[in-house]
């Protein structure tokens, strides 16, 4: 949970990076300022491709690129240090590079499976009138 718990460093200060359990002050923090900070990503990402063509994955994909390495960037670029995620204080930089590919394979998957959904929901009308 240190990853986590790291995050509420915004509250906390940097002693939270050192807490490695469960617990409300740290733990629900940091999940409710990371939840935040990635639902604010994703609005972004699904207004870039709200236009995209539902067969186009590989386009998806890249978009969510994207938007991760803007996080990324913006995260650890343009935030003063007092407001950067706080995962950096516990973990590594390929650990980090895995969290927001993780992330940008989560954009584009959700919006795949939605856009599978919402086919399959509007042909069955179709084959019940066959």
């Amino acid at each position: 949970m240190a990853p986590i718990n790291a995050i509420s460093h915004w509250v906390w200060g940097d002693d939270a990076a050192r807490h490695d359990g469960v617990d409300v002050m740290h733990t629900l923090l940091g999940y409710t300022i990371h939840h935040a900070s990635a639902t604010f990503w994703a609005l972004i990402y699904e207004h870039v491709t709200r236009s995209r063509p539902t067969g186009n994955a590989l386009q998806l994909y890249a978009d969510a690129a994207v938007i991760a390495a803007l996080a990324s960037y913006v995260d650890y670029h343009l935030t003063p240090r007092r407001l950067r995620p706080g995962y950096e204080m516990r973990l590594s930089r390929l650990s980090l590079l895995v969290v927001y590919a993780a992330f940008a394979y989560g954009l584009a998957r959700q919006k795949l499976a939605r856009r599978r959904t919402h086919a399959l929901a509007s042909s069955a009308p179709d084959q019940l009138n066959r």
